[in-house]
């Protein structure tokens, strides 16, 4: 008669733990990975691309995301303009939100003539005309990075909007903030982790098979 382990819940020891430790592993890396860049899709944001001067949307909410950022990049088009509102007025901001009003002196500022007063302000590589259609691509690398996590700037939101005062633009395209990734949702790491017992109670019940079918000089190795 062939020799066939039964797995059983009684079995459940290290052996199913380790796999379960594993997922979370592979979880948590795919996190880091993702952690490469969040692309910011302006026609995804409240004011779908048109702001006027100094008005933001809060593209990211502290909690919602995660990681150091490290450099910025732009890839717009300015579409139509006021009052000579260039192609680099479209503005990355990082700053809290004190009494539903947006303060400044905030963390960072890209882009926008109108200065804001951020601890890093820094200015887009291109885009310096109101002349429509004209587009602003490049990155700019941030002197000092800026953590976020669960105790690092946990008040402060991301914004995207017109950093020049005196007039109104549209913009399509998109903003990427590199080295920053959205939290995932617990539901997500729990997935993976029950999606690793699967793959281990199939493996066993599979090699139980196998057992079976070869007789009792099988490998009785799980």
């Amino acid at each position: 008669m062939g020799i066939m382990k039964k797995f059983t819940l009684g079995n459940l020891s290290w052996r199913v733990v380790r796999p379960v430790i594993l997922g979370l592993f592979l979880a948590l890396g795919a996190v880091d990975t993702a952690r490469a860049a969040i692309i910011i899709n302006l026609n995804s944001l409240a004011e779908n691309g048109t702001y006027r001067g100094f008005h933001f949307d809060r593209a990211l909410d502290p909690g919602s995301f995660t990681g150091t950022l490290t450099s910025v990049s732009i890839n717009v088009t300015l579409t139509a303009s006021t009052n000579l509102t260039y192609a680099d007025d479209l503005t990355i901001y990082v700053a809290p939100f004190v009494a539903d009003v947006l303060t400044t002196g905030g963390l960072l500022q890209v882009g926008g003539f109108s200065n804001l007063f951020a601890t890093q302000r820094y200015s887009w590589p291109n885009g310096f005309t109101d002349v429509i259609p004209t587009t602003s691509i490049g990155t700019v690398t941030l002197t000092t990075p800026i953590t976020f996590n669960s105790v690092t700037n946990v008040d402060q939101y991301i914004w995207v909007g017109n950093g020049f005062a005196l007039g109104d633009g549209t913009w399509t395209g998109n903003l990427t903030l590199h080295g920053l990734a959205p939290v995932p949702e617990p539901g997500s790491l729990a997935i993976l982790g029950f999606g690793a017992v699967g793959l281990f109670v199939y493996k066993r019940l599979t090699r139980g098979r196998k057992i079976n079918s070869s007789g009792p000089n099988g490998d009785t190795s799980l």
